[in-house]
């Protein structure tokens, strides 16, 4: 499920204009420039055109290679329960991530700030949408209720925020560790370096990181600096909490608290820099770390 989402993202990166590359985000909380230029609507109907030959033929490439078993009658599961809900951030980050950068692409079009935003969060709900659908006509998976919640609500978390108090005020971010579960199933959990960050959840913390300073503009608190709410699970070797007991293990789920770095908000001239900088902010920058769980708390000097 993680691969697939990431598949997407890649997807929807690839498609930024060779023209857009290297420029720089457009902060969603400057003043819309729609005014002072023109939209130019000819690349916005190529982006749209881009965007559905692009997704159609990775949905072709889906149907024929993931779903390798014939498709059967749709069925709808139940998987919320399975891997302690970190799925399901994973549905929200990726969700949220696809409607940030199809955002920032309609951006560059000239359209307004607002049309972008919307059109951005719908691209972000419907790129996975699609998916959900061919799962619930696939005998290996199921429609699942609480992806489609998931989906739904990593666009409304961005949308929301800009519309609301035209900022990006709460950010999801990513990040992973190396752990040894993965080589006690490494059917599920990854056979390689390249499989295991994106199979072993017990690797990834989902993170929502936010400047004081976003919420007290008068405050002297750094904008680029912020706290960060982190989440993740361990010793989970089985979708089930049940099934991974069996197998000699007790699951249990990790609470963080770390500082974080907002990479968008590094004052800098260079256009490159600021591309990078909006590319990687998806990312939980390395920092120590409190963990609180049924161990109790535990210190990383450096947690990522």
């Amino acid at each position: 499920m993680i691969l697939r989402q990431f598949l997407i993202l890649l997807l929807v990166v690839s498609l930024y204009p060779s023209s857009v590359r290297g420029e720089g985000e457009i902060d969603p909380s400057e003043p819309d420039t729609t005014q002072v230029r023109r939209p130019n609507y000819r690349q916005l109907h190529g982006m749209f055109a881009a965007q559905t030959a692009l997704y159609a033929g990775s949905l072709y490439g889906l149907s024929k290679t993931w779903y390798k078993n014939p498709l059967v009658q749709f069925r709808i599961i139940d998987d919320s329960h399975e891997w302690k809900q970190l799925d399901k951030l994973g549905h929200l980050y990726t969700a949220y991530q696809i409607s940030r950068h199809t955002t920032q692409m309609y951006t560059w079009t000239g359209i307004s700030k607002r049309q972008a935003v919307i059109y951005g969060a719908i691209s972000g709900f419907f790129f996975q949408t699609p998916i959900e659908i061919l799962d619930g006509f696939s005998s290996d998976y199921g429609f699942s209720p609480g992806d489609m919640v998931a989906n739904v609500l990593g666009p409304v978390l961005f949308a929301g925020q800009v519309l609301v108090w035209d900022d990006i005020r709460i950010q999801p971010k990513f990040s992973f560790h190396y752990t040894s579960l993965a080589q006690q199933r490494p059917e599920l959990l990854g056979s390689n370096k390249a499989e295991r960050w994106l199979k072993d959840y017990n690797g990834q913390t989902y993170w929502f990181s936010w400047s004081p300073r976003s919420f007290f503009p008068g405050s002297a608190w750094p904008a680029w600096l912020c706290v960060s709410a982190g989440y993740g699970i361990h010793d989970m070797v089985a979708g089930e909490t049940g099934k991974s007991i069996e197998l000699g293990y007790r699951p249990y789920r990790q609470y963080y608290l770390s500082l974080d770095v907002d990479l968008t908000k590094i004052k800098t001239r260079s256009k490159f820099v600021r591309t990078m900088g909006f590319m990687f902010n998806s990312l939980k920058v390395p920092a120590p770390a409190l963990e609180i769980s049924r161990k109790g708390f535990a210190f990383h000097p450096l947690y990522y």
